[in-house]
């Protein structure tokens, strides 16, 4: 049984939604005696909204094509239709288990454009580094959760999860929002951090680096795990550079490219961190960079606490800082009685400011940058075009989980059935991200 979004036309053919000729493979695959299974779009295994249509013989794996668009948003087409602040608030929702780091590659794009990248205050940059390595141990952990469960490993659902909550609760406190935050924002960040916020990250830096020796104490020495990790979807570096993956599973190939070290940004090359490798090249390898990943960022988040100065976390220019220095009412609903008082009783040209900035928000210089960040699942790059107006004209994602995808075939034809999960869940594809 399948899912597919399927069309039949006048001569009575099924096409599936790449526009192959559905009889025709099966057809085909009847003449040879071979076998064709649409394994998904489902929960879990193929991540809810990914299809694979595999060809076997047997148990192995003879061909694989991967079927996407399922879950598309239009996301990118909807940018060009906000203004370049609002931009935050569709992005974040693109890879919905990193928005953190969809949204600073975006800032990053949009401070490029405007050429404002050194005025950008000591403090938004550490808090945004902070922000960055809390969501990066918090994606591992999903990946970890649900490739578990994907295995076998129950028990690492539940702990996966619950870590996750706690972040998930301190990025509610500086936010006001758990997922799709639109924090950070061009310029610098929605709002500053709080004493709480603060201290809920000290607390999460003292318990859990036992809990990330507690999940390998689980999974590691089983053997279970080891049988489905070990020597599985192997792809080597060479293999990883010609279909140009990145993240993780590069770096579980044993090449150390990590953009944080290589083209550091956001003040990173300030920080002492390692990047963990691998030479295992296998689904093993790249839990194993994973995990000792989430031990790195913890090494970050403590380093961003400590350098933690108070100051102003929004450029000085009011064009652009104004979303975030605006004055909220006391309801936390509106805008507060003061500024209510200046714009229509004080002063006209406030007004008009005021007015010019809700309808049409700041002018962008003509241009176009592409800016590259250092994602959970690899590089996450933005191609963003400006015509000089108060909206983007073009942007665009390199979005790690799309291109990662490629590589399935590579890492499951001549393997078993088995482990095509294995291999797909080790890429830990986001399909928000993928299908943006």
């Amino acid at each position: 049984m399948t899912y597919a979004k399927e069309r039949k036309t006048t001569e009575g053919k099924v096409f599936t939604v790449t526009g192959g000729d559905w009889d025709t493979i099966v057809e085909e695959a009847g003449a040879e005696e071979r076998i064709v299974v649409n394994m998904g779009p489902q929960h879990p295994s193929t991540h809810g909204v990914l299809r694979l249509v595999l060809e076997l013989e047997g148990e192995t794996v003879t061909d694989a094509r991967l079927v996407i668009g399922y879950l598309h948003t239009g996301i990118e087409k909807n940018l060009e239709y906000r203004n370049w602040t609002q931009g935050t608030t569709f992005v974040t929702r693109m890879d919905y288990l990193a928005p953190m780091f969809n949204e600073t590659g975006y800032c990053l794009a949009v401070e490029k454009l405007l050429g404002i990248e050194d005025q950008i205050t000591q403090r938004a940059n550490t808090i945004r580094v902070l922000m960055m390595e809390l969501n990066r141990i918090s994606s591992h952990l999903v990946w970890l959760a649900t490739t578990g469960m994907e295995l076998g490993a129950l028990s690492m659902m539940i702990y996966g999860f619950r870590e996750r909550e706690y972040i998930l609760d301190i990025f509610e406190l500086a936010s006001g929002l758990r997922m799709n935050h639109a924090y950070i924002r061009p310029g610098g960040l929605a709002q500053d951090l709080n004493d709480e916020t603060i201290a809920r990250i000290r607390d999460f830096l003292k318990f859990m680096p036992d809990r990330i020796d507690t999940y390998e104490d689980l999974l590691s020495g089983n053997v279970i795990w080891q049988e489905r990790t070990q020597g599985v979807a192997v792809l080597d570096v060479a293999g990883c550079l010609a279909l140009g993956i990145t993240g993780p599973v590069l770096r579980s190939a044993g090449l150390p490219w990590d953009l944080r070290k290589t083209m550091p940004y956001s003040g990173y090359e300030t920080y002492d961190f390692d990047v963990p490798t691998s030479t295992d090249a296998d689904v093993w390898g790249r839990y194993q960079v994973r995990i000792n990943e989430m031990r790195q960022s913890l090494r970050i988040v403590e380093q961003a606490l400590d350098r933690l100065e108070p100051g102003p976390i929004m450029v000085a220019d009011k064009k652009i800082a104004w979303p975030a220095q605006l004055a909220i009412g006391s309801d936390g609903l509106g805008n507060s009685l003061e500024h209510v008082a200046h714009i229509m009783g004080q002063s006209m040209e406030a007004l008009i400011h005021h007015f010019k900035l809700v309808t049409e928000g700041f002018r962008v210089p003509a241009g176009q940058v592409y800016v590259a960040i250092e994602a959970p699942r690899g590089e996450l790059g933005v191609h963003a075009v400006s015509d000089g107006g108060t909206r983007p004209y073009r942007v665009h994602y390199r979005e790690p989980s799309f291109v990662n995808l490629q590589c399935i075939p590579a890492m499951a034809e001549g393997g078993l059935l088995a482990d095509v999960i294995a291999g797909g869940a080790s890429l830990d594809p986001v399909m928000g991200g993928c299908d943006r």
